[in-house]
């Protein structure tokens, strides 16, 4: 039957979770809510944590990409999915600046981060780097890194390696100081040196092979107490464990017999850039992959990334990696359950605790080969698995089995110890005794969750019957009250310099500002004028190269714009007779965070710059006296921040006035009710930043994605790429932005917009994310949910007393199931939003759905005939699909629908 459910369901469940839990010792935490001091070491099979062998379930969040307030509830729901260990990157350009000042505050509070992940029970795994790439902007290092004088990085430099030597030092002295190694009672349980470094070494020869063994030496002599690991390092020295990165990782072995195999990069999405798809990975796909790497013999999987967040500020790398780092993670960019990701593997987590006193027990598994593309892996301390009958299987104990079915396209039935399992195509069941199925990859029972954004109606209560009469035809206007102020075209301040040449971007700006003033003059003569009109030709602005968006001004007109990556400039140009103004705005979309050598990539222009079509032949531009603006106006002046706003001279802005480029915009609003998170939507404007209360919140564009490329269905089966199952066709790639929530204030929030291009300001929203939609989709065929099976702690045989499959549905937090939509037990077709009655139907479903669901924020509900009364149809495997509404529990209950 059904009843209400949230974290567990009765002290009967509650107590079998944490035997579910464990049969795995987790050191005790102390008063101070961290551990008890534990040592941690390491063999060929696994991590070895105060003494016992772990698979260990790595969830990856960045602590800069979310809020302090974020933090605790990203680390409660990464516990909660099944995870042992958070993952992170020390981020050294946000916790270094400026060269020996250091930021360990706000969204860099890495130690809160630390002891907030300790607190819950967790484990850490700190990647040091200090290189991280992480599509982070300049992969991590700080842009005042580039100008030490003889630097090159990441290779056998002096400067490099005693910058790099002083920066580890001073985060790992950081960590001992605040007690948070494992074996001083924190969570840290192992660190990081270097990034994927095995990619690049071999462009830099010899000098990269010593660099490798500088950086692993100078790691271990810290004396840190935890194991260290480099990833994507096949030569990496023999006390340091090289580890995998990638979408698959149940092929790899370390280079040491004597190491375990670590993955800790699995890439369940993937990054987006400006004008790109959105990326997806299927659960089903990525349980498969996990279930896999613990099947040959994995020991620690991390999901990369679990919560993705936001890319605030300028910190999106690339170049062109958009504001949102979403990644299709598990939890999304503002904290909420992607599901069916989430849930499925949730479940997979516990599959795999279940087998967990096998899989630490046996040092190989047993393999065999089940069918042409189907095998099995056993794990057992001590027994010939193959050598067993039944009888003998079932006095034995710590047996537990991967089957697979590696084939992209048919099922298979095989026969495993007597009895005969179905494994569909690209999917791994998993046995933890030996013979009882518990899940299986390509079997998805999580529900499925659709996000939506929503108006805010609140929000608007201030306004008219008319503005409010806008709003309910599909408009929600943030504010009908804008102001602007233009930004100076070229030069503006005093802290200008003039020079002969052209100069590199990067050396300019220090990266401060993406936009760099190139600022010339040009005399044209009567010949000239002539000449063009003679030969009906136009002079041309020709550029070797440059990156990532130039726009080029003639007297203070906008008259051409190039966007890529050093990419060939042909603008034709139109000058009039006299002294005319070149302008030429070098902008940075993000600085390169990979490869070989970027700290050399740079930005700005490259080779030469001339003008072609003159009486008297090409002008080289190159060898010219240019006068040099780094930044905005209203950039420097800090005119987005509460403090400082009003001394830019704001005006009102019309409803009818015309968009313009490079414009300011002001207006205010209030925060929305509630605890939902907000998004900004910017889909109106152009090109640009926004801040909120002085808070930067990124980049937007409303670069479009190409109309073709995405798949209509999603095919799970066979080996995933980034470019697989994508997504957004023909819409653009990004167009609401995450404001957290703690950036807030009651009312008068100010939000601030730097517009390049011309947008319009009046069609920006205010608007609430959450999941609104929830299905779930469960057969008779399913199996049961993982809570329900138990370890016996005397023989490790796993038992279970109800076999029956369960549908379970649950709201966001502080939300309610306020309406059931669709309900149909038997053989209802269709996906999420699509599904129809089948041949077969029971009539009862609505009414047994509803009176278990309605008005409580997580249902479930058993699939058998004797939940709904009756069998609908005889001798026909039966499903049951959902489909139901989810609202703020804040709101009017009366407003629940049946």
């Amino acid at each position: 039957m059904g009843g209400s459910r949230s974290r567990c369901r009765g002290l009967v469940e509650c107590a079998l979770i944490s035997v579910l839990v464990m049969a795995i010792e987790i050191p005790q935490t102390s008063s101070a809510n961290m551990f008890k001091p534990f040592n941690v070491s390491y063999d060929h099979r696994a991590i070895i944590i105060d003494g016992k062998r772990r698979m260990l379930i790595s969830a990856g969040i960045h602590y800069p990409r979310a809020t302090p307030q974020m933090w605790p509830d990203l680390i409660a729901k990464s516990k909660e999915g099944g995870a042992d260990v958070i993952q992170t990157y020390v981020f050294w350009n946000g916790h270094e600046p400026v060269r020996g000042q250091y930021n360990f505050a706000g969204r860099y509070d890495i130690v809160k981060f630390v002891k907030l992940v300790g607190s819950s029970g967790l484990y850490l795994h700190l990647r040091v780097g200090p290189y991280v790439c992480a599509e982070w902007n300049f992969g991590g290092f700080p842009v005042w890194l580039r100008d030490v004088p003889g630097i090159e990085f990441r290779t056998e430099n002096v400067p490099f390696k005693e910058e790099m030597q002083r920066f580890v030092k001073k985060i790992v002295e950081l960590m001992r100081e605040e007690m948070l190694f494992s074996w001083q009672g924190g969570p840290i349980i192992m660190l990081q040196i270097e990034n994927e470094y095995g990619d690049v070494e071999s462009s830099y020869g010899q000098r990269g092979k010593e660099y490798v063994k500088w950086a692993s030496q100078m790691a271990l002599d810290l004396g840190t107490g935890v194991p260290w690991v480099m990833c994507k390092q096949p030569d990496a020295p023999d006390n340091i464990i090289n580890a995998c990165n990638g979408f698959y990782c149940d092929g790899f072995k370390p280079n040491s017999y004597n190491k375990p195999v670590l993955w800790t990069e699995n890439w369940d999405g993937w990054y987006t850039t400006w004008g790109g798809r959105l990326p997806h990975r299927p659960a089903e796909d990525l349980a498969f992959a996990v279930a896999r790497f613990f099947q040959r013999g994995g020991s620690f999987q991390n999901y990369y990334m679990y919560f993705g967040g936001t890319n605030f500020n300028r910190t999106s790398g690339g170049p062109f990696d958009i504001t949102s780092y979403d990644y299709d993670a598990p939890i999304d960019e503002y904290g909420l359950l992607s599901e069916p990701k989430w849930g499925h593997l949730k479940d997979l987590h516990a599959a795999i605790k279940l087998c967990e006193p096998a899989l630490v027990a046996a040092d190989l598994p047993q393999y065999m080969k089940l069918g042409p593309k189907q095998e099995a892996h056993v794990y057992h301390g001590d027994i010939d698995i193959e050598g067993l009958n039944l009888t003998q299987y079932r006095s034995e104990s710590r047996c537990s089995a991967f089957l697979a079915n590696i084939d992209e396209r048919k099922g298979a039935a095989v026969t495993f110890l007597g009895q005969t399992y179905y494994l569909p195509p690209w999917s791994v069941s998993i046995l933890p005794d030996c013979r009882n199925t518990v899940f299986n990859t390509a079997k998805v029972g999580a529900q499925t969750s659709v996000k939506t954004v929503d108006f805010d109606l609140p929000l608007f209560a201030h306004f008219s019957a008319q503005k409010q009469s806008m709003i309910h035809n599909g408009v929600s206007y943030i504010s009908k009250s804008w102001m602007t102020v233009k930004e100076p075209i070229g030069v503006w301040s005093e802290n200008i310099f003039t020079v002969q040449g052209i100069l590199e971007h990067l050396n300019v700006t220090k990266d401060h500002s993406d936009y760099l003033w190139y600022i010339t003059r040009i005399y044209v003569s009567d010949d000239d004028i002539a000449f063009w009109e003679e030969k009906e030709v136009r002079p041309t602005l020709t550029i070797d190269s440059m990156r990532d968006v130039l726009r080029v001004f003639i007297n203070g007109k906008l008259i051409g714009s190039v966007i890529g990556h050093w990419v060939k400039v042909v603008q034709p140009v139109q000058f009039i007779k006299g002294y005319n103004d070149l302008l030429l705005l070098s902008q940075t979309v993000g600085l390169q965070n990979y490869g070989a050598f970027f700290e050399k990539d740079g930005a700005g222009f490259r080779g030469q710059i001339k003008l072609t079509g003159f009486r008297n032949g090409d002008i080289d531009l190159s060898k010219s006296s240019w006068t040099y603006q780094v930044g905005l106006k209203g950039e420097f002046l800090n005119i987005y921040t509460m403090e400082e706003n009003e001394k830019a001279g704001w005006s009102d802005l019309t409803l009818d006035a015309i968009p313009t480029t490079f414009s300011w915009y002001k207006t205010y609003f209030n925060s929305p009710d509630g605890t939902e998170p907000v998004a900004l939507d910017l889909g109106s404007m152009g090109k640009g930043q926004a801040w909120v209360n002085g808070h930067h919140i990124g980049r937007y564009w409303t670069l479009v994605a190409p109309k073709d490329g995405c798949q209509r269905i999603c095919d799970y089966r066979g080996p995933y790429n980034s470019d697989k199952c994508t997504t957004n066709c023909g819409k653009p790639t990004q167009s609401w932005y995450h404001i957290p929530r703690s950036w807030l204030q009651a009312s008068d929030n100010l939000l601030v917009i730097f517009e390049e291009t011309g947008g319009n300001p009046f069609d920006v929203s205010i608007k609430l994310r959450s999941a609104h939609i929830i299905c779930g989709q469960v057969s008779e065929s399913h199996y049961p949910p993982l809570w329900k099976w138990s370890q016996s702690d005397f023989n490790a045989s796993i038992l279970i007393n109800d076999t029956t499959p369960e549908l379970h549905l649950r709201c966001d937090d502080e939300h309610v199931i306020a309406s059931i939509k669709f309900a149909s037990y038997g053989t209802p077709q269709g996906s999420c939003q699509k599904f129809s009655k089948g041949n077969c139907h029971a009539s009862s479903s609505f009414s047994v759905v509803s009176e278990a669901c309605l008005g409580r924020n997580s249902c479930y509900i058993g699939i058998s005939n004797t939940a709904f009364g009756s069998d609908p149809c005889r001798g026909i495997v039966k499903t049951l699909a959902v489909e139901a509404r989810c609202m703020s529990s804040s709101n009017n209950v009366g407003a629940l629908q049946l």
